[in-house]
């Protein structure tokens, strides 16, 4: 905790109140929230970024998309335009959010990929498409209560799990912990692949869910090459090159390939960060660039970076799969 954060401390107490005030309205139905009689399923969390939404995101799309016509919906974080906007070729970082563009090149013409600030907006248009969407899928919708979900996942990450952490500005909250209770699936997140059964145990109890919630663990999966706009390369093939993060939580990346004894140089920025002229000066002067698929989807659009510039993909490998498939096949059918 840094100094500002704790200097800042005085101020808790009244995000708290409001936070948590707001929270009330909502659940005694003085402040409205809009049900939907097709499943809706939101992932979020508590924290202010770095849970694993958007590889979450994807599991689910590939969870449902062959039997489902999906629909992403997303607030377009960072994106240089507003309201509703249905992605297509056109489409770009800037005018729909990383996010949602990194969905879109994914999955081309699979599912319905949007964006809106107004949430309950963005499902009336996406309901109102001749061909709707039979599932719509809320990307970091947890605090938008003015859409009540029918699935709530909330993912929180190992090393800094909700129930340790203390609400904005000293903390990384957005809500006060009691939120979770509105989680029908929890997902502790980034879990080391040798996290124990005990460990395991002692979570669950430090959340204490509640009779209606499930807990699963998760873990990231990074893929053994990389992909660039012209192809592949072998990570062992990695000799010297540049690692470029915009993401909230770079940690586990930089970890997996320092375990790898690569060499490397970090260069970090903030989650979203939008890249300036000179940073795009420098970044040409390097040999080879590695990043995140977030980051490669605001970066490729520079032409002199495209023959150096590569991302990891990755994936998520989430404990007793089957377990957590029928809790949301049970909901979508339903």
């Amino acid at each position: 905790m840094n100094l500002i954060r704790k200097i800042l401390f005085p101020i808790v107490p009244i995000y708290y109140a409001i936070t948590s005030l707001r929270n009330m309205l909502y659940d005694a139905g003085i402040k409205t929230s809009i049900s939907y009689d097709f499943p809706v399923i939101c992932v979020g969390n508590l924290s202010v970024g770095g849970t694993g939404k958007t590889p979450m995101i994807a599991y689910l799309i590939d969870l449902l998309k062959d039997n489902y016509k999906i629909a992403t919906l997303s607030r377009g974080y960072g994106r240089h335009t507003k309201g509703f906007l249905l992605a297509d070729e056109s489409a770009t970082a800037k005018s729909i959010g990383d996010e949602p563009y990194q969905f879109y090149n994914a999955y081309k013409n699979e599912i319905y990929v949007a964006v809106d600030e107004n949430r309950t907006r963005g499902i009336q248009n996406l309901r109102a498409l001749d061909a709707a969407p039979e599932i719509v899928l809320l990307d970091d919708a947890f605090q938008h209560r003015k859409v009540k979900a029918g699935l709530n996942i909330l993912l929180t990450t190992y090393d800094n799990i909700y129930t340790k952490d203390f609400v904005l500005p000293t903390g990384n909250l957005r809500e006060p912990e009691s939120g979770a209770k509105r989680a029908h699936i929890i997902i502790i997140t980034k879990c080391p692949d040798t996290i124990k059964a005990s460990e395991k145990k002692n979570i669950i109890r430090s959340i204490s869910p509640k009779d209606h919630q499930h807990v699963f663990f998760s873990s990231i999966a990074y893929a053994n090459a990389l992909v660039s706009e012209y192809g592949t390369k072998k990570i062992d093939d990695l000799l010297d090159f540049t690692l470029v993060t915009g993401i909230a939580n770079p940690k586990p990346l930089v970890d997996f390939f320092s375990e790898k004894h690569l060499k490397f140089e970090h260069l970090n920025f903030k989650d979203h960060y939008e890249f300036t002229q000179q940073d795009i000066l420098d970044l040409d002067k390097k040999t080879c660039i590695v990043t995140t698929e977030k980051d490669f989807m605001r970066l490729k659009q520079y032409e002199s970076l495209k023959d150096k510039l590569y991302y990891i993909p990755i994936s998520i490998s989430i404990t007793d799969t089957e377990a957590l498939h029928g809790v949301i096949t049970k909901f979508v059918k339903s």
